[in-house]
């Protein structure tokens, strides 16, 4: 049985740092045997007797569904064993939140994703980077990098989220969701 786990961030060292880089960050906790492939670098594990398919799109965070639906057709993988993993400046900092669909909330990186694969029936796992911003400022935010002490507590929430992900593989998404949830 395989998986695809799509960690949504921007490519390039101006958002290396930055909380909107979050999905990346998680799928670097799993891996670092990364290599350049077809809009976006991919890597491959096995985890509890499953295949999971990796990537970190080079298309940026606003047109990731490009290479959200060429992996999925690539890898013959049904959307059901898809997972997103990405920021949320909706919830506080360091929450987690799993789904097995839902509205994209104003994410611009989900909205590519429901429109190029057909609607918002796959996992995600949202991860919390706060709200500590003006109104009209979201980009700003989510493009900035992480104060001193989100720094703190950061190494944990990643740790915790890539365990999340790859317990959605082995354990299934309510197992994972009753497990990580908080």
């Amino acid at each position: 049985m395989k998986f695809l786990i799509v960690g949504l961030g921007n490519p390039g060292p101006k958002y290396e740092d930055t909380r909107h880089n979050i999905g990346f960050r998680v799928l670097e906790d799993i891996t670092n045997d990364w290599k350049p492939d077809t809009h976006g670098d991919l890597a491959r594990i096995t985890h509890r007797g499953k295949q999971i398919v990796l990537l970190k799109p080079n298309t940026y965070m606003n047109l990731s569904g490009k290479a959200v639906r060429y992996w999925l057709q690539a890898e013959k993988i049904p959307k059901e064993r898809l997972l997103v993993v990405m920021d949320d400046l909706h919830l506080d900092f360091g929450r987690l939140r799993l789904r097995g669909k839902g509205s994209d909330a104003g994410h611009n990186g989900l909205k590519d994703i429901d429109r190029l694969t057909g609607g918002n029936n796959y996992a995600r796992l949202r991860i919390g980077i706060g709200k500590d911003f003006h109104p009209g400022q979201q980009a700003d935010y989510v493009l900035s990098e992480w104060t001193p002490d989100e720094r703190i507590d950061l190494p944990k929430v990643i740790e915790d989220a890539a365990e999340a992900s790859l317990s959605f593989c082995a354990h299934g998404l309510a197992n994972t969701m009753s497990a990580y949830n908080r």
